[in-house]
């Protein structure tokens, strides 16, 4: 039986460049999405291009129940998780501070910390059966800089790495590796779109004059989700093309 992952957020963007590149390199791979349709469509296409085996899944956000399900019936196909990639996230966007619900404010916290949490301890709890693992947090270099209008997803991505650190503390006795890709702008589908002016925004000036494609974050799961970085845990690998390094980002003349 191949290795296996379990990737959410796996049906579009990034999420579906990372699976791709785990079911290239031979990955049976689980699909995380909540719509259930689109979960099954992707890995059907993932085990027809690839010859793996893949499973689609619907998730319910910050469901506790739902999660364990997720995982125990992976279980019941013979599976034990070999690596966890999280890359499903709630956005945030437009929350303005003065005006911003507490409901929408936690529904972000919920999503990208609480959520998280109930997904490691599942696919922890597997990996322990099988004698390590790796779980790979895709977090954002706004873990470090702030953007305006997003409060909640800004502080949700610095708690997330910090218990991504706690993580890696507390599973390393099993084996268990925790680090987390923190990718800057990224050519989605939002940006192709300019959603929220993102094709504009001073992130896109980089000193490698470019920005990561889906490929680029994909790598960096895969680095850190296989055997390549077997003595690394609780570590970040930045992807922004340099945009963290700069005191100002350098806007060519036009």
């Amino acid at each position: 039986m191949n290795k296996s992952v379990f990737i959410t957020g796996a049906v579009v963007n990034t999420g579906l460049g990372i699976a791709h590149k785990f079911a290239k390199e031979g990955y049976d791979v689980f699909i995380g999405s909540r719509d259930l349709k689109k979960a099954q469509d992707t890995a059907s296409k993932l085990s027809e291009k690839y010859g793996i085996y893949s499973k689609g899944y619907s998730t319910k956000i910050f469901d506790e129940e739902d999660t364990a399900r997720i995982f125990k019936d992976i279980e019941s196909q013979g599976y034990l998780i070999d690596c966890l990639v999280l890359c499903a996230a709630n956005l945030g966007i437009g929350q303005e501070f003065l005006n911003v619900s507490m409901k929408d404010f936690m529904d972000v916290i919920n999503t990208n910390i609480g959520w998280n949490f109930m997904l490691v301890r599942e696919a922890a709890k597997q990996m322990i059966k099988k004698g390590g693992g790796s779980i790979v947090f895709i977090n954002s270099n706004t873990s470090y800089r702030a953007v305006p209008d997003r409060i909640s997803y800004c502080a949700s991505k610095s708690g997330a790495l910090g218990m991504m650190r706690a993580l890696a503390l507390d599973l390393g006795k099993y084996k268990i590796r925790v680090n987390a890709v923190l990718p800057g702008m990224i050519k989605t589908d939002r940006w192709e779109n300019n959603y929220n002016g993102c094709r504009y925004a001073l992130s896109n000036y980089t000193p490698l004059g470019d920005i990561a494609d889906f490929e680029d974050i994909a790598n960096a799961a895969w680095y850190f989700g296989s055997d390549a970085s077997k003595n690394c845990t609780g570590a970040e690998l930045t992807v922004d093309g340099g945009n963290m390094i700069q005191l100002y980002p350098i806007v060519p003349e036009k």
